[in-house]
């Protein structure tokens, strides 16, 4: 299967252009990325999870946060555009590359957030995306629900294992 044929990148992409619901897309492909046998940092999934994270920053307004982890996304996906075309075939890569850049020079600037859309060129791929669509229920754009989403889901999990972390013996 093309990578961004699975399930969980189609809604990724569902929830990147439809709603920005940055933070559904970070957690539809952590769960694809980890999915993945042997996956590692270096997996091109990473710039597109590193992106929605900065987004998500971006818009709430962490400038600093943002702009680290934007850079890291561009500079994940200039590796990408050089060494892996099966990444770069379906969707407008060159122009993503350069929104991703452009975020980065309006973070520098300190200008307010600006969201974009991730432009498909497979006919397939956007039939594949229109499909799984008409099956998801999403938020409002520009929502609280979608806006501060990591503060209002049951954290307890989270919050439990932090505690773990921090009674181990170092």
């Amino acid at each position: 299967m093309h990578p961004y044929h699975h399930p969980l990148f189609l809604n990724f992409i569902v929830y990147f252009n439809r709603n920005q619901d940055y933070f559904e897309c970070h957690e539809v492909l952590e769960e694809y990325w980890k999915s993945i046998p042997d996956y590692t940092k270096d997996h091109p999934l990473t710039a597109f999870i590193l992106l929605s994270t900065g987004l998500y920053h971006w818009r709430r307004g962490n400038m600093e946060g943002a702009y680290r982890t934007l850079v890291k996304a561009e500079n994940k996906m200039l590796a990408i555009q050089e060494f892996d075309i099966r990444y770069t075939e379906d969707i407008d890569y060159g122009r993503l590359v350069q929104d991703t850049a452009t975020a980065v020079t309006k973070l520098k600037k300190g200008e307010p957030f600006s969201g974009f859309k991730i432009h498909l060129k497979s006919k397939l791929l956007q039939q594949s995306v229109e499909e799984i669509a008409s099956s998801m229920e999403l938020l409002p754009v520009g929502s609280d629900a979608v806006t501060h989403k990591h503060m209002l889901r049951d954290r307890s999990d989270i919050l439990e294992e932090r505690e773990k972390k921090k009674r181990r013996p170092q």
